[in-house]
């Protein structure tokens, strides 16, 4: 990890897999900064960058007495220090923490880092073992590497966007970001294995995290399907084709259901439970291949016998005969039930100006080392002055200089809302 000098002693709790490596997060919106957010859960130091208008993830989703609600929870567990990038001494600062890091994220346009200065062989000549983890929208090469990118944009280049939704209705947006979050993902994934390698090899790397190839990836059945087959994936709605009884139900009280009984075994039990054992003697029914051929029968079927009967009788019945089925849960169901209860899936962490403020827990559940959340989402600059005495060794006289050319900004001088008032 850091080498042995006083301004590389890292504070983050000193908890979880991660303790004592330092992150300095430089991303911003979505998928930079889950990114560093999950790396913080699991114990590492992460100091977040900030402008001093703050990240555009403060102004997405709900607000509360003038906070992002969702910033609450994406910028957890990180020192939020602000400085601005645009002065070449705010760059300075920023170099010199990252000489003092052992892992650096971005999620600017390519050539940006180079066009200030910090491209990782100029940090890495300083700081050999830097590992830098670059999230973009196309990459950090090729013909399409400079093209803005968001994750809204690169799912429809990835092919995902094409295969969501209904048939007869234009592709359709998933629900919550989805591509900046399997990118964060990746890209977390990335930094550790590099941490993993610099601990044998005592050398940092580059990660290239592309958001379209995140997105990308996950359409794995289909790119051997078209080599091979020429089949080009389509919109299927809420059906697993191939996989029938595999799809959302109506119930007689207005809800929905989905239930999936593709397997042979799982189909018996549901026509049992149906009081339809006769589908079993029908050829269009019998195996998988006849519910395959004839999907919309079977799914009428099906869901004529739903639509008779009301959301939690089925999922009673269904239950019972241990067909996998799950009512489609709103946030309220989620709130109400025993199981995300049990497990302490929601967790409220005090915030100052919010009170206890609900929140996924950190997953995965790791059994001698867990991950935890030992703050809420801070304010604009609340650490600034704390990270650049203690890990840039500045002194007070310094502080108050740069503050005085607005290079850095504290929490006095950003309102409580993480917005800037000065």
């Amino acid at each position: 990890m850091h080498n042995s000098n006083s301004q590389r002693v890292t504070d983050n709790g000193g908890k979880g897999p991660l303790a004592g490596y330092r992150v300095i997060e430089l991303g911003s919106t979505v998928a930079g900064p889950f990114c560093a957010r999950l790396l913080a859960d699991f114990g590492a130091e992460v100091i977040k960058v900030e402008q001093k208008e703050g990240d555009a993830v403060r102004s997405m989703g709900s607000h509360k007495n003038g906070r992002s609600l969702y910033g609450a929870s994406i910028l957890r567990n990180k020192k939020n220090i602000s400085i601005d990038l645009r002065q070449s001494k705010g760059r300075d600062l920023v170099r010199t923490l990252c000489e003092r890091a052992d892992i650096v994220i971005e999620n600017f346009k390519p050539g940006k880092l180079e066009q200030w200065g910090l491209d990782y062989d100029s940090l890495a000549a300083v700081n050999p073992g830097l590992i830098l983890v670059r999230i973009s929208g196309y990459g950090q090469d090729g013909p399409y590497s400079r093209r803005p990118g968001y994750g809204v944009v690169c799912e429809a280049f990835s092919g995902l966007r094409e295969i969501t939704g209904d048939p007869d209705r234009a592709p359709a947006r998933v629900a919550v970001s989805v591509t900046d979050y399997i990118t964060g993902l990746y890209a977390a994934f990335g930094a550790v294995m590099a941490a993993i390698d610099r601990n044998r090899t005592g050398k940092g790397q580059v990660v290239d995290a592309a958001l379209y190839e995140a997105a990308f990836s996950f359409m794995e059945p289909h790119i051997p399907a078209y080599q091979q087959l020429g089949l080009i994936a389509t919109r299927c709605g809420s059906r697993l084709p191939g996989h029938t009884p595999n799809s959302l139900y109506s119930t007689s009280d207005g809800r929905y259901i989905h239930i999936t009984a593709g397997s042979q075994s799982i189909y018996k039990r549901l026509v049992a439970v149906m009081e339809r054992e006769d589908l079993l003697s029908d050829p269009r029914f019998a195996d998988p291949q006849g519910r395959a051929q004839n999907e919309d029968l079977m799914d009428e079927i099906v869901g004529e016998w739903t639509a008779a009967h009301d959301l939690e009788t089925l999922e009673k019945k269904l239950g019972q005969a241990e067909v996998p089925a799950s009512r489609i849960f709103n946030i309220k169901d989620i709130f109400d039930d025993p199981h995300y209860r049990a497990r302490d899936m929601i967790i409220s962490p005090e915030d100052p100006s919010l009170g206890p403020v609900a929140m996924a827990n950190v997953i995965p559940r790791m059994s001698r080392t867990p991950g935890s959340v030992q703050w809420p989402g801070r304010d604009i600059g609340q650490d600034t002055e704390t990270v650049l005495s203690q890990v840039a060794g500045l002194s007070p006289e310094q502080i108050s200089e740069l503050s005085g050319l607005d290079i850095i900004h504290s929490k006095k001088e950003a309102g409580s809302a993480g917005r800037s008032t000065s």
